[in-house]
């Protein structure tokens, strides 16, 4: 794999980019401080955007300055603001693995926005970053999340039984992924 880092995405309708310091507020707004777009996540709401200021948003700006680290906000090209995040979650250099982890803000949910986002952040890490499998997880009872992913052509590889665990408690784990040569079939 050769490591990038979080370079700045585009599609039609978004831009995808490295977290700014001025975010913190439009994140906790949007998406970190809404116990719907948590609830099947591995965090709990944040209680005040100066809460995310002094943690999550610091550890981002700290950590995208690594070549290995990925991580997107997802910014609406009409307004500018920040409505959401994707990236990697788990990176293993041994089989040139990413798993991807992805959050939107409610008043964006079913309107494709995550489908091409989620697209694009493929099209980068298969065709610039060169890895070989890309791989992510949601808790059944979240079927939607597992809809973006079919949505983005990873195949569905199996359930695992109590594997994880989310808001909710100790929770199941559907797993799905593409492979390297899969995604550059379906683009012939």
């Amino acid at each position: 794999m050769k490591h990038l880092g979080t370079l700045t995405l585009e599609t039609d309708r978004l831009l995808l980019r490295k977290t700014l310091e001025s975010d913190y507020e439009p994140m906790f707004e949007n998406w970190a401080g809404d116990g719907r777009v948590t609830k099947y996540l591995t965090w709990a709401p944040y209680e005040s955007a100066e809460q995310l200021k002094n943690t999550y948003h610091q550890y981002l700006l700290e950590s995208q300055k690594k070549k290995d680290f990925y991580d997107w906000k997802i910014v609406l090209k009409e307004s500018g603001e920040p409505i959401g995040s994707i990236g990697v979650v788990k990176l293993r250099e041994d089989i040139e693995e990413v798993e991807i982890g992805y959050c939107l803000g409610f008043e964006w949910w079913h309107l494709g926005i995550m489908s091409e986002a989620f697209g694009r952040v493929i099209r980068f890490l298969f065709e610039q970053v060169g890895v070989n499998r890309i791989a992510a997880v949601h808790d059944p009872n979240n079927p939607h999340s597992g809809d973006v992913m079919k949505k983005c052509g990873l195949r569905y590889e199996g359930t695992s039984r109590q594997s994880g665990k989310n808001m909710q408690g100790i929770c199941d784990e559907s797993r799905y992924a593409v492979l390297k040569d899969e995604y550059f079939q379906s683009c012939e």
